[in-house]
């Protein structure tokens, strides 16, 4: 194992995040000392490399997959019962540990798992996909979908340890690696804007995950996201930065029943933010606009339907960081300058909905 960059989260407890290439084949190390059962949760397309996974663990180990539905379709309640099952049937105790073996919908469900078996128990998170790895996996929060909403229901639950084999992802297709980068994107806006520099120099060659302009950028928005959650586990306050983007994102997912990549939603977001933005008289044209000429450069979206902004408002309503009735947007003043823009006249709201209404 060579050539590795280690990313320390602070808090209590703190834990590494270990980017590198072979690292599959030394997971072991990162398992707590005294786990006698492992649970590894994957998704269908990752079963092969599961069973081989299991078979490197197995020594003085049980090892158990609990093979789930691939992305949001694995974020629900029904499939947290069927892992609940398996951890039961196999007495799993507090000493042993669940490993979230895939992308970010992954993570996220076998993060809620370890959470509420016995009220917590170990996780380690094998992120797989680049939303997983700068995103979904780092931060400990975990959940679920329901009818009304993304997330909804979940808990904060920091992992032992975060282990990102960059080799897992040289056999994403590029539409799979572009997704995934709108989350570095808004790491680039929000807090590194070397990141947006590296882009614009590169866009073709920037998602490409044997590139050192990847890794660096992989690395830079894995390193925000550490510091952010380090200080602010709970996002009682800084924490909530994280979400530039997401408050519209989260409700374009919800209309579209998750047939949108995430990514592509926080994509549109993120362009509704920065107009919000400009147009609370907070932010330049040109960072506005900058937006969208990132975003375009790597292929992904900046518009969504015209016409459906009542219906994306009422899911807004219930987004985490609403206070009652009072919607509340991450927006910026400048790059990495992000703050809160609380209780937006609608009419601001419905000018801004329509600078990506297409």
């Amino acid at each position: 194992m060579t050539d590795t960059t280690t990313i320390s989260v602070a808090g209590e407890p703190g834990y590494d995040i270990t980017i590198g290439r072979g690292l599959l084949s030394s997971l072991g190390e990162a398992l707590p000392a005294g786990a006698q059962k492992v649970l590894v949760v994957h998704p269908p397309t990752l079963a092969k490399q599961a069973e081989e996974l299991r078979a490197q663990l197995m020594g003085d180990r049980q090892v158990l997959l609990a093979e789930i539905p691939d992305a949001e379709a694995g974020k629900r309640v029904e499939v947290a019962a069927f892992c609940w099952q398996v951890m039961g049937q196999a007495d799993f105790t507090r000493t042993d540990v669940v490993v979230g073996f895939g992308g970010g919908a992954v993570t996220d469900l076998a993060g809620f798992v370890a959470a509420t078996w016995l009220r917590g128990v170990a996780l380690v998170q094998v992120p797989t996909t680049v939303l997983g790895m700068v995103d979904a996996a780092v931060g400990g929060k975990t959940g679920i979908n329901t009818a009304e909403g993304k997330n909804l229901v979940g808990a904060f639950w920091p992992p032992v340890a975060v282990v990102c084999d960059l080799d897992l992802l040289d056999t994403l297709s590029k539409n799979e690696a572009t997704a995934g980068f709108a989350e570095v994107v808004k790491a680039g806006f929000i807090w590194h804007p070397e990141i947006l520099d590296l882009i614009e120099a590169d866009p073709e060659g920037i998602v490409n995950p044997r590139g050192d302009g990847f890794r660096r950028c992989v690395e830079l928005a894995i390193d925000m996201k550490a510091r952010v959650v380090g200080e602010d586990l709970r996002e009682a306050g800084l924490r909530e930065v994280l979400n530039y983007g997401h408050t519209l994102g989260h409700a374009i997912e919800h209309a579209e029943r998750y047939r949108w990549r995430h990514g592509a939603a926080i994509s549109v977001g993120m362009v509704f933010a920065a107009e919000l933005s400009r147009l609370a008289g907070r932010l330049s044209d040109d960072v506005a606009q900058r937006h969208r000429t990132v975003l375009e450069s790597l292929g992904l979206p900046t518009t969504y339907r015209a016409g459906a902004f009542q219906t994306l408002k009422a899911t807004m309503q219930r987004d985490k960081k609403s206070r009652g009735s009072m919607l509340r947007f991450i927006v910026l003043d400048d790059l990495a300058r992000p703050t809160v823009l609380q209780a937006p006249d609608e009419s601001l709201l419905f000018a801004a909905y329509q600078e990506v209404g297409a």
